[in-house]
């Protein structure tokens, strides 16, 4: 790798005007998928570089450009992109560093605030301009007016028919089938508006700065219903309570948003199972379970 760190190295003073040297370049955690680094430079504040094999610069591609929409609403703190590139082995994506705090009372509560104003950019349809990715996973975003269509079969069936191809029978897929066939009996007398949505905002995916204000950043961008970012919220531990009033402050949730909260996290976990294995599938078949029980299926 240290020769891959020279042409890094290289390559941003090239494109983002930085005097790098490799030997200030040092890993820092970063999540599962990809390596990251903090870099420091003799022309300014240090950055967050991550890296991942050329193949897959697209990835980072469409990350840059979820990273623009979200700064775009003025609402949640995103770090700033600062360029993003490749090499003949590594593609990267370069960020400005921030300086990460504790998480407080306060920045739960603007967290939810913010959130909500996010939430009220909305588009005419459900979708984006462009497909990205959800951790490694493909995730189509082709325009759709309908809100059930668009989850039902870019999200929920896309999943499943992956599952399936990863080797992922039986139960699974029976109890899969039979919701997708009443994945509307959830929306009777909801309509959801195509909110700017985050898209991946599981509690790993915020933190606080050093001026108590949160920050959200690994975003899987699309525009659809609210919902859907807030229960993912509830997925992996859930945010404070302070989180949860503001939002509902600012924008309140839908009186039946409790009854599509294992919903939308089927989605996640689905994608926990095709990217990490069969940990996740009694995981998704309990989710399944409870949902046609709620419909009385």
């Amino acid at each position: 790798m240290a020769g891959e760190l020279d042409a890094l190295a290289r390559t941003l003073d090239e494109a983002l005007g930085l005097a790098l040297h490799p030997d200030r370049i040092s890993r820092v955690s970063g999540g599962s998928i990809n390596e990251c680094y903090r870099c420091l430079s003799a022309a300014g504040p240090a950055i967050f570089l991550k890296i991942t094999s050329a193949a897959e610069r697209a990835m980072f591609e469409t990350e840059a450009a979820g990273l623009a929409e979200l700064e775009s609403a003025h609402a949640v703190r995103v770090p700033r992109v600062l360029g993003q590139g490749a090499t003949h082995e590594h593609a990267w994506l370069a960020l400005e560093w921030i300086t990460f705090g504790r998480t407080t009372a306060k920045s739960a509560a603007a967290l939810g605030e913010q959130l909500a104003r996010q939430h009220r950019v909305s588009a005419t349809s459900f979708g984006w301009q462009q497909n990205n990715t959800i951790g490694r996973t493909p995730q189509h975003n082709r325009w759709h007016q309908d809100w059930v269509t668009f989850f039902r079969d870019q999200r929920l069936r896309y999943q499943l028919d992956l599952a399936r191809r990863n080797g992922h029978d039986g139960r699974l897929q029976a109890r899969g089938r039979r919701l997708l066939e009443c994945v509307g009996e959830f929306f009777a007398t909801y309509r959801p508006v195509a909110s700017l949505l985050h898209g991946d905002l599981w509690g790993g995916n915020w933190a606080t700065d050093e001026a108590d204000q949160p920050v959200i950043f690994d975003p899987a961008v699309y525009y659809g219903d609210r919902e859907a970012d807030l229960a993912m919220t509830r997925l992996f531990g859930g945010y404070p309570a302070e989180f949860y009033a503001a939002y509902a402050a600012g924008w309140p949730p839908d009186a039946g948003a409790a009854t599509r909260v294992d919903l939308y996290n089927l989605y996640h976990v689905l994608n926990h199972l095709n990217l990490f294995g069969s940990g996740y599938r009694a995981h998704a078949v309990t989710l399944m379970d409870r949902l046609l029980a709620e419909l009385g299926h």
